[in-house]
């Protein structure tokens, strides 16, 4: 592997043989992505005062032992409690070779779910982020935010990718790469990646979005197509093309472009900054090589916002810039392409719930 860029899966799977990438139990093939490894929970959750990353002189488990409140055993299925903070050793581990990093994100329904899952590593001092040679375990933490949650081990919350060397591509890549190939419906916005804005227009009727309610039922994660959206969501909806978002209120609202991640491009949904407005976009971030590309049945697909409001109540207008994404070079082409040959939940999406409701888009 010398060509810089993001992994493909075949190149995951070269990882997975010589053992840079390990775990307790055998990694499967539905494992792997396009572009990403999805990672398991392990049998046992620590129930922690507050959320944490080890320092470059600690290791997660010396911290666990000032932070730990108690344990819980999450064979069988076990309820994560809306508010609190866990952390879950994952089944993954990682003996990166130098030059070769990684980064995680929570998985598209689980970001969808107002779940908080980052990953964190010894002597790590970033969230979500793996450093250079890595060598050790994987711990990921969870903390419900709107919704208490059923989790069990082997569960896939988080997925992690792997790049070597240098992987952005510039502004004037983007550029030429979406005249070759569209990776926007419309004129492009691109500055430091790929702008997207909000859609509070629908073409048809005017539900725009769903927020969460603040006093529900819980959500068992193995349940999917199982819980009916009224229960847990509120329909919002504007005839005006704004609306105003409560403080401390979690949203899920649509881009208004549809997004084409080409073949040999993978890329990351990254926060706006935060001098546009009181509201955070960005809790799953990542998308596998191929998602709304119309050779795999894509064409269409807009981007979910999962939005939480901060300190003030704030207007978000139809069409305002939320955030962007920001693209990367492929090492190889994958194998396969996200909604081609693997099965992929999202793919041709408008505004939708997390796979754990009944369909409602």
């Amino acid at each position: 592997m010398k060509t810089p860029g993001v992994l493909a899966d075949h190149q995951i799977r070269a990882l997975i043989a010589t053992d840079n990438i390990g775990a307790t139990a055998p990694i499967t093939d539905a494992q792997i992505q396009p572009a990403s490894l999805d990672l398991r929970l392990g049998t046992t959750a620590y129930r922690v005062r507050a959320s944490f990353l080890a320092g470059r002189t600690r290791t997660v488990k010396d911290r666990l032992a000032d932070f730990q409140m108690h344990e819980i055993d999450l064979t069988g299925g076990a309820v994560l409690e809306k508010g609190c903070v866990y952390v879950v050793p994952l089944m993954e581990n990682l003996s990166l070779p130098q030059g070769m990093t990684a980064a995680a994100s929570a998985k598209s329904s689980i970001g969808r779910l107002d779940l908080l899952t980052r990953i964190i590593t010894d002597h790590g001092v970033e969230f979500d982020r793996v450093p250079d040679g890595y060598n050790g375990p994987l711990y990921v933490e969870i903390c419900p935010r709107s919704f208490s949650v059923v989790a069990q081990p082997g569960q896939m919350l988080n997925q992690i990718i792997f790049r070597l060397g240098k992987t952005l591509m510039s502004d004037d890549d983007l550029r030429r790469l979406h005249a070759q190939t569209p990776i926007v419906s419309g004129d492009p916005v691109i500055s430091d990646g790929l702008g997207f804005s909000v859609d509070l227009k629908p073409e048809q009727g005017n539900l725009v979005g769903y927020r969460a309610k603040p006093h529900t039922g819980v959500v068992d994660l193995s349940k999917l197509d199982h819980y009916d959206p009224a229960d847990f969501w509120e329909p919002v909806y504007t005839d005006d093309g704004w609306i105003i978002l409560d403080p401390g209120a979690f949203y899920i609202l649509v881009s208004r472009e549809s997004i084409v991640i080409p073949p040999m491009q993978a890329a990351e949904m990254a926060p706006y900054l935060a001098m546009v407005g009181e509201f955070r976009v960005h809790y799953a971030g990542f998308f596998d090589p191929g998602f709304g590309y119309a050779d795999a049945g894509g064409e269409g697909s807009r981007g979910v916002l999962e939005v939480r409001c901060h300190e003030a109540p704030f207007v978000l207008e139809h069409g305002q810039v939320v955030g962007r994404l920001v693209y990367e070079h492929m090492a190889a082409m994958p194998d396969a392409l996200y909604g081609r040959e693997i099965k992929s939940n999202y793919q041709g999406q408008g505004l939708k719930l997390s796979k754990h409701f009944k369909s409602n888009a």
